[in-house]
């Protein structure tokens, strides 16, 4: 097996293509290991994500529900959100939860790190577990924000993602990682 050093590419040239507060891209002109030079790879620059499967003191996942444009569906997610400047994911995570639900507190594991599509873009998605939250204040929801926030039993929970009602990948892995790690008893 070759080693990663092995395998790398070497970037010969970056330009930048785009340039948005949420959305960056860049054209890399590229060396590929075998000496081919590829001149149009494209990297999308999106902020570090989050996301948390919180459940409450009376052990109820927190769940919500909104419109994803891009797609054109109602979503049932996990909190999430962007990792803000100067934030740690944990930081950024805390904040997501209190904004989108006003649930706060807990105890708070990172349970992985994933990368929501590492062909093209060069940000992670950290995955938190917020046991013990309770509400404690008033959501503060962003502009284009319209959620519905509801709580389910870990069963129904489970049930939803065997069904596949979770849409978003970066949120059925770790509710996948959980439930292997916290089986439900039936």
């Amino acid at each position: 097996m070759r080693t990663e050093k092995e395998m790398k590419w070497t970037v010969l040239e970056t330009k930048q293509v785009y340039e948005r507060p949420w959305l960056n891209a860049s054209r890399d002109i590229v060396k590929l290991p075998n000496g081919k030079i590829y001149d149009e790879f494209y990297i999308l620059h999106y902020p570090d994500f989050v996301n948390v499967i919180a459940i409450d003191t009376d052990g109820q996942i927190i769940l919500e529900q909104q419109y994803r444009h891009a797609i054109g569906k109602v979503s049932t997610e996990l909190v999430a959100g962007c990792v803000e400047p100067g934030e740690t994911p944990l930081e950024g995570a805390q904040r997501e939860l209190l904004e989108e639900t006003g649930y706060s507190g807990g105890s708070w594991t990172e349970i992985m790190t994933i990368a929501p599509n590492s062909g093209s873009a060069d940000n992670l998605c950290h995955c938190f577990l917020a046991q013990g939250v309770k509400p404690t204040a008033d959501r503060h929801l962003d502009e284009t924000e319209d959620i519905e926030v509801f709580l389910k039993k870990p069963t129904e929970v489970y049930d939803m993602l065997l069904r596949g009602d979770f849409l978003q990948a970066m949120m059925v892995a770790p509710l996948w990682k959980y439930f292997y790690q916290n089986p439900i008893d039936r």
